[in-house]
C-alpha cells in the first residue's frame, strides 16, 4: 500500500511529463490524457480511502526510501486521519478540474501538463513525512499555480499571479528558517523522529520556531491580515484553477498548523494559540462582512473562503479533540462546497460573460437545475443540517468554547453575516423577476453536471452520514489533542 500512496504523486507527475513531451500536432489529445491520468490518481486515492484503518491514530501506508543521507533526509511517505481526507479530496477535485476545463482553447497541452504537476505537488505536501521533502512539494506548488493564473487568467492575471507568488514565497522562506532551526536542534528532518525530540526543546525557542513556521502557514490559509492575495488570485484564475486553489491549496496552511504545532512544538503552539484564535475570529467576521458588500459573484465566494477558513483555524487553535476533529471535517467540507461554488460561478459566467450579480435574476424560471445546485451550495455553506458544512462547524464551536469562550461566541454570532450574504446572493441571482437579458440562458449541461453533481452528492452524504468522514479523522485528532493535554 505504500507504493499505492506513492502512485498518487507518481501518476500525475508522469502524466504531466507525457503531456509536455507530446508533439504540438498531438496536443488535441492532451485533454484525454489528462483525464486518464487524473482518473487513475483518483482511483489510487479511493483505494487508500477504502483500505484506511478507521480508529487507528498513527501513520499508515508508510514508505521509506533513502534520498540524501548526508543531510539526514529521506523519501518518507505516509498518511493518518488528518492527511487521508486531503489526499482523497485532492484526487477528486483534480479529476473534476480536468473535466471542467472545457473552456481552455489555447496552449491546451501546457495547461493540462501544469494542472497535473499541480496535483502531484499537492499530493506530495499531504503525504510527506520529511521536512525537506515537504518543503520541496510546498514550493513546487507555486510554479504551476503561478503560470496557470498568469497565462490563462483574466485581464489582471499578471498582477494577481505576481502578488500570489510574492506573498507565498515570503512565507515559505520564513517557514524554511523554522525547519532549519528544528534540524539544528534535533539533527533530523524526519517528522516521526522530530515528534519525539522537538517537544523537549525549551518553550521560548519552541515559540520562536513555531512563529516562523506559522507565518508561512498563515499566508497560505489565508488568515487576516495575510489574506489580500486570495481574492485577486480567485477572480483572475480560470474556473478549474479556482476549484483547486480554494478546495485544496488553502488547506495546505491549516494542515501544516496541525502537523507542525501540536505534534512537534506543543509549547510553542499553546503560547500563540490565543493569537491564532483572535485572528481566526477576525477572519470569520471580516470575510463575511466584505462578502456581504460584493457585487461580483466570484469575489463573494472568494471572501467566503476567508471567513470559512477562519472557523477551521478556530478549531485548530482550541486544540481539543472535538475542535480538531471539527476543523478537519470543515477542511474537507469546505473543499467540496468551495469547489462546487466556483464551478457554478463558472457556469453562470459562461452564459452571461459577466459575474456581476445584478446581471442575473429569476434564473430558477429558466435554469432550474443550475439554480437548484446554487441553492444547495449556499445552504451547505451556511451550515444547515443535512449538508456537510453543519457537522464540522458545529463541532468547532462546541470544541472551542472551553478553550476560547468569547471568540467562540463571536464566531457563532457571525453566522448571521454568512446567512446575510448567501441569502442576498440567492435572492438577486435565483429568485425575483426574470432579467430580460437572461431569457435564453440554458440550463446545466451534461458536462457541467458531471463535474458538479459528484460534489453535491458528497456534500449531502457527509451531511446525512457524518461518520463516513468523522470516523477517518477522530482517532488522530484525539491523539493530537492528548499531546496538548486537552
Amino acid at each position: 500500500m505504500g507504493w499505492v500512496l506513492a502512485s498518487t504523486i507518481i501518476i500525475p507527475l508522469l502524466g504531466s511529463a507525457v503531456i509536455a513531451l507530446i508533439p504540438e500536432a498531438g496536443s488535441r489529445f492532451a485533454r484525454t490524457l489528462a483525464l486518464i491520468f487524473s482518473a487513475l490518481t483518483f482511483g489510487a486515492s479511493t483505494v487508500l480511502w477504502v483500505q484506511f484503518g478507521r480508529g487507528v491514530p498513527g501513520m499508515q501506508f508508510e514508505l521509506i526510501a533513502e534520498w540524501v543521507p548526508a543531510l539526514g533526509t529521506s523519501i518518507h511517505l505516509g498518511v493518518d486521519g488528518i492527511s487521508m481526507p486531503m489526499v482523497f479530496l485532492t484526487g477528486l477535485l483534480s479529476l473534476l478540474a480536468v473535466i471542467a476545463s472545457g473552456s481552455i482553447k489555447h496552449r491546451v497541452k501546457r495547461y493540462f501538463a501544469l494542472l497535473l504537476l499541480l496535483e502531484a505537488s499537492l499530493m506530495g505536501v499531504f503525504v510527506s513525512l520529511d521536512l525537506i521533502l515537504f518543503y520541496v512539494f510546498w514550493e513546487v506548488v507555486l510554479i504551476p499555480m503561478f503560470f496557470l493564473i498568469s497565462v490563462w487568467g483574466g485581464p489582471n492575471r499578471q498582477y494577481a499571479s505576481v502578488k500570489f507568488f510574492v506573498y507565498t514565497m515570503a512565507g515559505s522562506l520564513a517557514m524554511l528558517g523554522g525547519f532549519i532551526a528544528l534540524f539544528l536542534h534535533s539533527g533530523t528532518f524526519d517528522l516521526a523522529v522530530l515528534a519525539t525530540i522537538a517537544p523537549s526543546i525549551g518553550p521560548a525557542l519552541q515559540t520562536g520556531i513555531f512563529l516562523a513556521i506559522a507565518f508561512g502557514l498563515a499566508i497560505k490559509v489565508p488568515m487576516f491580515p495575510f489574506h489580500t492575495w486570495l481574492p485577486d488570485a480567485h477572480v483572475e484564475a480560470p474556473t478549474a484553477v479556482s476549484v483547486l486553489l480554494a478546495g485544496v491549496l488553502l488547506k495546505m496552511g491549516s494542515y501544516g498548523f496541525v502537523r507542525f504545532g501540536p505534534q512537534m512544538l506543543p509549547s510553542g503552539f499553546l503560547a500563540i494559540a490565543p493569537v491564532i484564535a483572535v485572528l481566526a475570529v477576525i477572519s470569520i467576521i471580516y470575510g463575511a462582512a466584505v462578502a456581504l458588500k460584493q457585487s461580483d459573484l466570484k469575489k463573494l465566494v472568494a471572501y467566503s473562503s476567508v471567513s470559512h477558513m477562519g472557523y477551521v483555524m478556530l478549531g485548530i487553535a482550541a486544540g481539543t479533540s472535538t475542535g480538531l476533529t471539527g476543523a478537519n471535517v470543515q477542511m474537507f467540507s469546505h473543499g467540496l462546497i468551495a469547489g462546487m461554488a466556483f464551478l457554478l460561478v463558472g457556469c453562470f459566467y459562461e452564459r452571461a460573460h459577466t459575474r456581476e450579480i445584478s446581471a442575473f435574476g429569476g434564473t430558477v424560471k429558466i435554469a432550474p437545475v443550475l439554480s437548484g445546485a446554487l441553492v444547495l451550495m449556499a445552504f451547505a455553506s451556511l451550515g444547515l443540517p443535512g449538508g456537510s458544512g453543519f457537522i464540522g462547524e458545529f463541532m468547532i464551536l462546541v470544541g472551542s468554547f472551553e478553550s476560547f469562550p468569547v471568540p467562540t461566541i463571536l464566531a457563532a454570532a457571525a453566522v448571521a453575516l454568512t446567512a446575510g450574504y448567501l441569502l442576498w446572493m440567492l435572492r438577486r441571482v435565483v429568485f425575483g423577476p426574470l432579467n430580460p437579458k437572461r431569457k435564453t440562458m440554458p440550463d446545466m449541461t451534461h458536462t457541467e453536471a458531471t463535474s458538479i453533481f459528484p460534489l453535491a452528492a458528497a456534500v449531502v452524504v457527509i451531511g446525512v452520514l457524518p461518520s463516513t468522514l468523522v470516523g477517518v479523522i477522530q482517532a488522530s485528532a484525539v491523539q493530537i489533542a492528548a499531546l496538548l493535554g486537552r
